[in-house]
C-alpha cells in the first residue's frame, strides 16, 4: 500500500471529489479570455480546499490545446531576491522551448529595467533585481514594450504560468509576488493561474486605508471559489480512506462497533475539514496502527489520532494527564487533594483545544469515562478497569501508556500473557505449559490478571484451570510486598473461587472438587479449595453440602497424620496445615504430635516468619519488622515448653540457615512481643 499524506491529485482517476469536470470548465473559461493585453486568473480557497489538485486536472485540459504550462511554487525559495530570480529564470527557459522566442527573456529585462524609473520606491528593489537578472539595459520604455509583445503576440497558444501557494509566503514576499504580477501581467498571452487563500493574502496586501481585497480586484481578472465540499461527501471519503489505510495491516486490535459511530462523529469529523486533513490523517493512522500490532482497541486509537494530527497542543498534555484521563473514583475517595489535581489537569486539556474544546470533552465522555466527574457527575469504580483492560480501551492507564509511550509495561505484559493463557484454560495441559513457560517471577502477576475473565468462567475451565493454579503455587516465588499487597496464595484463591462459583450449583462444585483433589500435588494446594468450599468460620463460602465438606476435611486430615517428615517440610504452607490439624483434631483421637525432627522445626519457623509492615504520616517509606507467629507455633506444639525444646534441639543440631531464625525465637522466648515492634 501506498500512502500519499497531503499531497494534491495529478490525475482523474485520483479525483474522488468529482472535481475533474470543473477542472475541465475552468481550464475551457482560462482559455477562453481574450489574451491580447494577457491576463490574471484567481483560483481561490482555503487550505487543504484543494486548489492545487484542481490545477493539476485543468492541466490535461490545458495541454489538449497546445497550451505551454509554467509550475512555480514560490513557497521553495527563501527570501524576496531568491524568489523574484527563480521566478524568472524559469519564466525565460519556459519562453525559450521555442526557436523563434529564443531572445524573449532579454527583451522582458531590458523592458523592466526602464520601467524601474517610473515606479515608486518601494518596488524599485525588486524591479532592478529583474532587470540585473536578465541582463537588460535600458532603452526607451515603448520601444521595450513594442519588441516584447510583437514577439509574444507570434504564438499560437497563451502561456499559463502557475503560481501556487502564495499564501504560504511571508507578508513582504507575498507583496513582491504580487508586484512582480503587475509588472507582468500586461503583457500579450501571458496568463497567471494563481492559487492562493484569500483571507490571507488580503490580510498581507492590506494598507492603511486600502483594503487588500481593492488591490486584488485591480489584479485578477477572473476568479474561481473552490465550492465547499459536502458534509456528506467529506465523511464519505475520511471512511473510505480510514478503510484504505487500514486495509493491508494484518492485526488492527479489536473493534467495538458500538463505540465506533460515537468516536468517529465527536472526535474525528469535527476536526477533519478537507481532504488535506483527511490524506494527513490516513498517513497518520497507517503508521501508528501498524506499529500497536492490534494491542489496542481500534476505536480508540481512531480518536487520538484525530487528537495527535489536528489538536498537538492537547495531545503533548495527554501524558501529564494520564492518571488524571484513568484513575476511577474509588481511588480518589479519601483524598480531595487528588481529585482537585485531577481535574485541572482536564481543565488544562480543555483550555489547550482553544474554540475545540467541544471534541476534547467528546474525547473524555468516549475515550476516558473514568474523567467524567470532572466535567460532569458520573462515577466509575475499580471494577471497570478490568472490563476496560479486557476490551484494550485506552481508559485503563496501562493501555493509554502503551499508546503514548509505545512500550509495553509490566502489567500490560502481564495481561497480555493472561489472555492467551486464558485461551488454553479449558485444556489442562496446553495451559499448564503456557504458564510454565513463562518467567518464574512473573507467574504471580499473569495469574493475579486472570481474574479480568472471572465473567467468561465456564464449567469447561474449572477443572483443569483449578489443577494447574494450585499446582503451580507452592512454585510462585516468594517476594518483598507493599504494605496492602496480598500474597502469592491470595493471588491464585482470588481466581480459584470465581472459577468454582461459576458452576452455580452445590452438586456439580462438589463433582468438580473430588476430580480436582486426587490431582492435587501438595497437601497445602489441597487445603486451599477444602476451606474455599467448606464450612470453616470466616474462611469458607460453603460451596457444596457441609455433609461433602466434613468428609473432604477427614480424608485430608488422615493425610496429614500419614504423611512423612519429609513430605510436611516440603510443604510450602506447613504452619497452616498444621494449625488445621489441631483444629481437626477429634476428642476421641489421639492428639497429633509434631515429631521432633530438627528439620521439621526449622520448616516451621520459617513459614512462621512474617513482618509487620507500617509507615509513618510524615513519610512513604514501608518500616518492615520481622517476627514470628509465636502463639500459633505454640499452638502447633501444644504449650511453649515444647516450643522451647523443639529450637533447642534445632539449635544443637546446627542446621544451615538456621541461625537468624534461632536469634528471632531467642526474643520471643525472652518476652519480646509484636508490641514492641515500634521499638
Amino acid at each position: 500500500m501506498t500512502i500519499s499524506g497531503d499531497n494534491p491529485i495529478r490525475h482523474p482517476e485520483d479525483d474522488t471529489l468529482g472535481r475533474t469536470a470543473l477542472a475541465e470548465f475552468f481550464a475551457r473559461q482560462v482559455l477562453a479570455l481574450d489574451t491580447t493585453e494577457g491576463g490574471v486568473v484567481g483560483v481561490l480557497g482555503a487550505w487543504g480546499s484543494g486548489k492545487t489538485s484542481l490545477i493539476n486536472l485543468a492541466q490535461k485540459e490545458f495541454k489538449r490545446n497546445g497550451v505551454h504550462i509554467l509550475d512555480f511554487n514560490p513557497w521553495m525559495f527563501s527570501g524576496t531576491q531568491q524568489l523574484v530570480e527563480h521566478f524568472f529564470d524559469e519564466l525565460t527557459d519556459q519562453l525559450r522551448i521555442c526557436p523563434d522566442l529564443a531572445k524573449i527573456g532579454k527583451a522582458i529585462g531590458k523592458a523592466l529595467d526602464n520601467y524601474s524609473d517610473v515606479f515608486p520606491r518601494s518596488t524599485r528593489g525588486v524591479v532592478k533585481i529583474l532587470a540585473k537578472f536578465l541582463l537588460g539595459k535600458k532603452t526607451g520604455i515603448s520601444q521595450n514594450r513594442d519588441r516584447v509583445e510583437k514577439i509574444l503576440k507570434k504564438l499560437d497558444k497563451p502561456i499559463v504560468v502557475v503560481l501556487d501557494d502564495i499564501d504560504r509566503l511571508l507578508v513582504s514576499e507575498i507583496r513582491d509576488m504580487f508586484m512582480l504580477i503587475r509588472l507582468t501581467a500586461n503583457f500579450p498571452n501571458i496568463i497567471y493561474v494563481v492559487a492562493f487563500d484569500r483571507s490571507r493574502v488580503e490580510e498581507a496586501l492590506a494598507e492603511q486605508g486600502m483594503p487588500g481585497r481593492h488591490y486584488l480586484e485591480k489584479i485578477l481578472q477572473v476568479v474561481i471559489d473552490l465550492p465547499v465540499i459536502p458534509d456528506r461527501v467529506l465523511h464519505q471519503q475520511i471512511s473510505s480512506e480510514i478503510d484504505e489505510a487500514l486495509s493491508y495491516i494484518e492485526d488492527t486490535g479489536p473493534f467495538d462497533e458500538q463505540v465506533w459511530p460515537d468516536v468517529f462523529v465527536e472526535i474525528i469529523q469535527p476536526l477533519i475539514r478537507n481532504m488535506r486533513d483527511v490524506r494527513r490523517y490516513a498517513a497518520a493512522i497507517h503508521g501508528t496502527v501498524t506499529a500497536l500490532h492490534g494491542k489496542i482497541a481500534l476505536a480508540d486509537v481512531l480518536g487520538l489520532e484525530a487528537v495527535r494530527v489536528f489538536l498537538p497542543d492537547v495531545f503533548k498534555n495527554l501524558h501529564g494527564a494520564l492518571n488524571s484521563l484513568t484513575n476511577t473514583s474509588e481511588l480518589n475517595y479519601d483524598n480531595s487533594k487528588i481529585t482537585e489535581q485531577h481535574k485541572s489537569q482536564i481543565d488544562k486539556l480543555i483550555k489547550a483545544s482553544g474554540d475545540r474544546g467541544q471534541v476534547v470533552r467528546s474525547m473524555i465522555n468516549r475515550l476516558f469515562p473514568a474523567a467524567r466527574r470532572h466535567i460532569g457527575n458520573s462515577h466509575y469504580g475499580t471494577d471497570s478497569k478490568s472490563k476496560w483492560i479486557k476490551e484494550r480501551r485506552v481508559a485503563h492507564e496501562d493501555i493509554l501508556a502503551l499508546y503514548l509511550e509505545r512500550v509495553v509495561g509490566d502489567s500490560l505484559l502481564a495481561f497480555l500473557d493472561a489472555e492467551r493463557a486464558w485461551t488454553h484454560m479449558a485444556d489442562r495441559d496446553a495451559f499448564d505449559s503456557y504458564l510454565r513457560s513463562l518467567d518464574i517471577t512473573r507467574l504471580e502477576d499473569v495469574i493475579s490478571s486472570l481474574k479480568v475473565y472471572e465473567d467468561q468462567f465456564g464449567p469447561e475451565h474449572v477443572v483443569p484451570g483449578a489443577i494447574v493454579l494450585l499446582n503451580l503455587l507452592p512454585d510462585l516465588p516468594e517476594r518483598q510486598r507493599g504494605m496492602f499487597e496480598w500474597d502469592a496464595r491470595i493471588t491464585v484463591n482470588r481466581v480459584i473461587y470465581p472459577l468454582l462459583k461459576s458452576i452455580n450449583d452445590p452438586v456439580a462444585v462438589e463433582v468438580a472438587v473430588r476430580q480436582i483433589l486426587p490431582e492435587l500435588e501438595s497437601l497445602s494446594s489441597k487445603m486451599e479449595i477444602i476451606d474455599m468450599i467448606g464450612y470453616q468460620e470466616n474462611v469458607d463460602h460453603k460451596l457444596v453440602s457441609e455433609e461433602a465438606a466434613g468428609e473432604f476435611e477427614k480424608t485430608w486430615y488422615h493425610e496429614i497424620r500419614s504423611a512423612s517428615i519429609d513430605d510436611l517440610t516440603r510443604e510450602i504452607n506447613i504452619l497452616m496445615i498444621l494449625l488445621k490439624v489441631k483444629r481437626l483434631e477429634e476428642t476421641s483421637e489421639d492428639s497429633f504430635q509434631i515429631p521432633a525432627a530438627p528439620k521439621l522445626t526449622l520448616a516451621l519457623l520459617q513459614a512462621a516468619l512474617t513482618e509487620e509492615r507500617s509507615h509513618s504520616m510524615e513519610s512513604r517509606a514501608v518500616r518492615r519488622s520481622p517476627r514470628l507467629f509465636w502463639d500459633a507455633l505454640i499452638t502447633i506444639y501444644g504449650d511453649e515448653a515444647t516450643l522451647k525444646a523443639r529450637v533447642e534441639n534445632l539449635k544443637e543440631a546446627q542446621m544451615e540457615g538456621a541461625d537468624e531464625l534461632l536469634a528471632l525465637a531467642e526474643k520471643h522466648i525472652g518476652g519480646w512481643s509484636p508490641s514492641d515492634f515500634g521499638e
